[in-house]
């Protein structure tokens, strides 16, 4: 039982009812993503657009436990914490299927906004301005003790201006306590530290101890990808990039970048992850280098020199302001009011 940050009422697969959705007012529109273990639809609750992502349920009563399992962290750590960098949370469903209910974020995926802008890159300010978002989004999380192991492009949404990055998808994320129970390969092999490999073969399932660090290393792979636009380990498999990192320590060329953001890269990725940064070092050198690019007073913020992000207690005002925000909306809305939309369907009608 969660007792501790009160979002299981009465057991661990219980949902706080302050966070449930009706279902009866959630409207699915067009499918915008899909993964191993979701499916991510455009969606609308109470009069506001949203994401609607929706768990798969497993084909065996084992795998459906798991998923249930999955369901219930990802949801609890996102009641956990707020950030502006991180996707706000805004109700979740057992039934009649697994959802969870977000902020809709239609500037689109990194990786597609990178992919559009081939084969120009980004300028350096915006793509250390986007590796800051990001950085800070990982503070938060590490601030409270979690780990999300899944860092990658395909997990980082824009804003509709297309100028913030926030960061979505903790279904693989985990408290840091609990890493020495955890399975090695979790996340995406191109961005995964090498610790998290078996050192034979890339066994599933091998148990191995790690900690936050492992996204420092992720976090690195990414930078690169914002500072080149270019698929890092160009021309290897997703397999033979992880084995090249783990067990030749081959990493992606740092060359032709400036001497700041050499560093910064290089000291992410190093194999002892006891030697790499965490992510307060890692900002305050990202605003170092802005900086450098341009006058200080056009690029930092008087209080973006001290760190953003704060342990919340399980009551946070982060928490408490959100739901207020989201109750004044009322239960006002009617079924019908959707159904003239054709791009939106009842919930109960899909599913």
């Amino acid at each position: 039982m969660e007792s501790g940050n009160g979002f299981f009422a009465l057991d661990e697969f219980r949902l706080d009812p302050k966070w449930l959705v009706d279902p009866k007012l959630l409207f699915v529109g067009p499918k915008i993503g899909e993964g191993a273990h979701a499916k991510v639809y455009e969606g609308k609750y109470k009069n506001q657009n949203v994401a609607v992502k929706v768990m798969h349920k497993g084909d065996t009563p084992e795998e459906a436990a798991k998923r249930e399992a999955r369901f219930m962290r990802e949801v609890r750590m996102l009641a956990r914490v707020q950030h502006k960098n991180l996707v706000k949370l805004l109700g979740a469903c057992k039934e009649p299927v697994m959802v969870v209910v977000t902020e809709l974020l239609p500037g689109g995926s990194l990786r597609k906004y990178l992919v559009n802008l081939r084969p120009r890159s980004l300028e350096p300010r915006v793509a250390v301005g986007f590796a800051l978002d990001i950085a800070r989004a990982m503070e938060c999380l590490h601030s409270h003790g979690i780990i999300h192991r899944d860092l990658k492009p395909e997990n980082l949404l824009l804003t509709a201006d297309q100028r913030t990055v926030k960061l979505v998808d903790l279904g693989l994320a985990r408290e840091e306590t609990l890493t020495e129970m955890m399975t090695a390969e979790t996340g995406t092999y191109r961005w995964m530290a090498p610790e998290l490999y078996s050192t034979v073969t890339l066994r599933h399932g091998e148990k191995k101890h790690y900690n936050h660090k492992v996204d420092v290393y992720s976090f690195a792979i990414v930078l690169w990808e914002l500072l080149h636009n270019r698929l890092p380990f160009e021309g290897m498999s997703n397999l033979q990039a992880a084995y090249a990192a783990a067990f030749k320590n081959t990493r992606p060329s740092a060359d032709n970048l400036p001497e700041e953001l050499a560093l910064i890269l290089t000291s992410c990725w190093k194999e002892d992850p006891d030697s790499r940064p965490n992510f307060t070092q890692i900002i305050q050198m990202l605003l170092h280098y802005l900086t450098m690019l341009s006058p200080p007073e056009r690029v930092v913020r008087s209080r973006a020199f001290s760190s953003e992000n704060v342990v919340l207690p399980p009551e946070s005002p982060g928490t408490s302001s959100l739901m207020a925000a989201r109750d004044e909306l009322g239960d006002t809305t009617k079924p019908d009011e959707f159904t003239v939309n054709k791009r939106y369907f009842c919930f109960g009608q899909c599913f």
